[in-house]
């Protein structure tokens, strides 16, 4: 469970930093699969935690009707520590699979809370193992038997059982769910919240128009392209510019990722035309208002020849519900900063 734990808090801190990087900070687009892989691992790596923890607890809990319940101070100060230590995990582990599913039945930021809490949770796990080094040190320490002394006796059939039954939940739930990232699985993957073939062009959608409340915006025929505060562009202006496609995948925060092949103009292209200088930050916006309405890029990603401003999905315009009339589409990157229903591009000065 430690390691599992360690696996979510290190993809969890790279996911932040890719929706929240620093103004000195360049992220990087390459390999394009990064995202893909690092939050597909923290997705899957925190479900199969679920049965670990919950093994965990079940074989603990008696300890914590011992009588006296507080024999002396080092005692007491252990059980207090257990506090942020157990509700830390038990609000990562709830939290992040209700946001698996998009069902939110609170009223704060799940990001916000959902960051702040792995750092208390990671520093009480830290906490609680010094605690218990000194046991630890006492059972490694006899274990080093001499040679003359009694063999230990063989583990219980019963810690036997309990040890293969939490390991085969573990595999089941995590083959049962990670094919929304891994294809191959995606067959017996029943219990995955999302299909990644299902939606408009058959790719997911997790924000609509509707919902977005963008369609007429995006559906106006005057709609135009701020680039830099003093290039605007048309769809006709940027179809006329040399078209390009790539193949990249949808990466998003739930865990779930879908490839296909995106056509487009190059934002390097568009960029170089508005005169905007190689080494600038820069910020996409969407026609959407509130969300995630803005999106930083580094000039890593800006430069990067994969990244598109795309108009077209597998030979097809844009859905509206995909982005149209234009989106962001780059290697290395959250699904939710592949910004659709592009309104204008700013440079940081």
């Amino acid at each position: 469970m430690g390691i599992a734990f360690g696996i979510c808090f290190v993809t969890g801190l790279i996911s932040h930093v890719h929706q929240n990087p620093p103004a000195w900070l360049d992220v990087p687009s390459r390999p394009v699969w990064a995202y893909q892989l690092t939050q597909g691992l923290h997705v899957a790596t925190g479900i199969a935690s679920i049965p670990l923890l919950l093994a965990k607890l079940w074989t603990v809990y008696r300890r914590l009707f011992a009588w006296p319940p507080f024999p002396d101070l080092a005692r007491l100060l252990e059980r207090l520590l257990l506090v942020p230590l157990v509700a830390g995990a038990v609000f990562e582990l709830v939290t992040g699979l209700l946001n698996i599913v998009q069902w939110y039945p609170w009223r704060f930021a799940f990001p916000v809370a959902h960051y702040r809490v792995a750092w208390v949770l990671v520093g009480a796990l830290l906490v609680h193992l010094a605690v218990k080094a000194p046991t630890a040190r006492s059972v490694t320490g006899r274990r080093r038997r001499r040679p003359d002394a009694p063999p230990e006796a063989a583990p219980s059939p019963e810690r036997r059982a309990v040890l293969a039954g939490v390991a085969a939940a573990a595999g089941a739930v995590t083959v049962a769910t990670v094919g929304q990232t891994v294809a191959p699985l995606r067959a017996v993957s029943l219990l995955a919240p999302r299909d990644p073939a299902l939606g408009p062009q058959g790719l997911p959608v997790n924000r609509t128009a509707a919902a977005a409340r963008v369609a007429p915006k995006a559906l106006d025929p005057g709609w135009r392209l701020l680039v830099a505060g003093r290039l605007r562009l048309s769809m006709s202006d940027l179809l006329a510019l040399p078209q390009h496609e790539v193949e990249l995948p949808i990466a998003c925060v739930e865990g779930w990722s879908a490839s296909a092949r995106w056509g487009g103009v190059r934002l390097r292209d568009v960029l170089d035309l508005a005169g905007v200088p190689p080494d600038r930050h820069i910020t996409v916006v969407s026609l959407e208002e509130g969300g995630y309405q803005t999106s930083p890029v580094g000039p890593s990603a800006a430069r990067d020849p994969l990244t598109l401003l795309a108009m077209r999905v597998r030979g097809e315009p844009l859905h509206l519900d995909h982005g149209y009339p234009l989106r962001l589409i780059a290697p290395n990157r959250p699904g939710v900063q592949q910004t659709k229903w592009l309104s204008r591009i700013e440079v940081s000065s």
